[in-house]
């Protein structure tokens, strides 16, 4: 790796620290802004102004709002998320088994959704103004333009209301082989691919035409090289950095569209953690669940710049 590769991977660190930082900050002082009191909720409506005062200095809550961010901001920094408030345990006890569902979630999505947007979107980009590219790009627009919770509703209709083909439900308890462990992430995952699939079709399709309207793929094309030989060697490798951004950005709606479907299907991921944490107000996970969230975006934006950088020839050689 040369010096200016070098320079560019740490700049792009650099940004990202920043940028957590920054997050962070919003994270802990958007929580705070939620209505209601902390200590009241928990007490319940009964309770008297010497207990909330009593429980608001033991979670010390009466601290300066600024003073109890620099102690999160620290506890992050060591892996110390804290304790919920609303059943006093460890917050990385609650969210660890609720990310691994998550990850689960995602990783099947990917396997899923990442090879079909990309044969669509290259094969798209091969057949340029063709019935197939016009049929391609109506559908991603349409699937584009309807939002994650339709898309949910409506597969919830579809395949479990009327069909009954599928469960309404993705909680997966007590699975017997292989099939029954397919119906129940069948919808969360269909749902997702949508999501997912169509940006990277769009976004891989408009980098791929991009090389193919460049001067030494024509110069391939009068040489009588085939159209697959044109996309498969000269178009493909070119238009590597552009795809993995494009793949990256669109696995990042995966973090939007997961609260969602989560909450839909009752799927118990960190989403549905971070929902039921707002519903009683417990800072601490809400707060938590929110940074995982945004670290996982910064990496996936990390990891694409950091695999256009590499794929750049012109930085690999100089």
């Amino acid at each position: 790796m040369n010096a200016l590769v070098a320079r560019l991977v740490a700049k792009r660190l650099g940004i990202m620290l920043i940028s957590l930082l920054i997050i962070a900050f919003a994270v802990f002082f958007a929580t705070e802004l939620l209505p209601g009191d902390v200590a009241e909720i928990l007490l319940g409506q009964s309770a008297t102004p010497e207990a909330v005062a009593g429980l608001r200095k033991a979670m010390n809550l009466d601290q300066p709002a600024f003073l109890r961010f620099l102690s999160w901001l620290g506890g992050l920094l060591t892996g110390d998320l804290g304790r919920s408030y609303a059943n006093n345990r460890e917050v990385a006890d609650l969210i660890a088994g609720r990310l691994a569902n998550s990850l689960e979630l995602a990783f099947v999505t990917t396997l899923f959704s990442v090879p079909i947007a990309l044969t669509l979107g290259i094969t798209a980009a091969m057949f340029r103004g063709s019935t197939y590219d016009r049929f391609v790009s109506v559908f991603t627009v349409s699937v584009i333009s309807i939002p994650e919770f339709m898309v949910a509703t409506l597969a919830v209709l579809i395949f479990a209301v009327y069909l009954k083909w599928l469960p309404a439900l993705s909680v997966a308890n007590d699975v017997q082989g292989i099939g029954e462990l397919l119906r129940i992430y069948a919808m969360p995952v269909i749902t997702l691919s949508f999501v997912v699939s169509a940006q990277m079709i769009r976004m891989t399709r408009a980098a791929v035409i991009d090389t193919l309207d460049t001067a030494y793929v024509e110069m391939a094309l009068l040489k009588g090289a085939s159209r697959p030989r044109i996309v498969l060697r000269h178009a493909l490798p070119n238009a590597l950095g552009p795809i993995v951004n494009a793949m990256a950005l669109s696995l990042s709606y995966l973090l939007g569209g997961v609260i969602i479907v989560e909450t839909i299907f009752n799927y118990p991921g960190v989403a549905k953690l971070m929902v039921d944490a707002v519903s009683t107000r417990d800072l601490p996970l809400i707060q938590s669940c929110a940074m995982i969230f945004c670290v996982s975006y910064l990496l996936l934006i990390l990891i694409a710049d950091l695999v256009a950088i590499l794929a750049n020839p012109r930085l690999r050689n100089q």
